[in-house]
């Protein structure tokens, strides 16, 4: 179990630093809005580790607050977004 949960906090961390390093550099406000929504889906997933390992559903109601914000977050910058952020159609 404790091998399982070494591999699970390991992926986590390296996923958590590519989305970090993706929203540092990303070109446009459409890629920054990805990252962050998978950011949080990366939290999701980790509280969601916590909860099993610990065996408690005290953690339940903060999963389905953050994934109502990360669905509501993503549909809100898809919705007040130019209709074109593509880096090439602004050099035409």
């Amino acid at each position: 179990m404790t091998i399982v949960l070494i591999i699970c906090a390991a992926m986590l961390s390296v996923a958590a630093v590519c989305v970090v390093v993706r929203m540092t550099i990303g070109p446009t406000i459409l890629d920054r809005a990805v990252a962050l929504d998978v950011f949080v889906a990366i939290g999701i997933c980790a509280l969601a580790i916590e909860a099993a390992l610990n065996r408690h559903t005290f953690t339940l109601p903060i999963l389905l607050v953050l994934t109502l914000l990360g669905f509501v977050g993503s549909v809100s910058v898809a919705r007040f977004t130019r209709g074109s952020d593509d880096i090439e159609a602004d050099r035409t």
